[in-house]
């Protein structure tokens, strides 16, 4: 991974190395394998972390849709 600085910002150079690194996932690998991890947890991590996500995306989904008016 490249950052070019030009100029002298270099504060505005770590804020696109932050904001890539985020990107790439490498904050959270290094936080995974900071300490070893049994297989047999990391796939329960790994389904419970996919059942986060499918919830979250349900219920935007549920939020997006416009809901029908209903007459009294």
């Amino acid at each position: 991974m490249e950052i070019r600085v030009e100029g002298k910002d270099i504060e505005k150079a770590i804020r696109i190395l932050k904001r890539k690194i985020q990107r790439d996932g490498i904050f959270r690998e290094l936080k995974n394998r900071r300490f070893y991890e049994k297989p047999s947890l990391k796939k329960k991590r790994k389904q419970r972390e996919a059942l986060k996500r499918k919830r979250k995306s349900m219920a935007s989904r549920s939020f997006s849709r416009p809901r029908p008016q209903t007459t009294r």
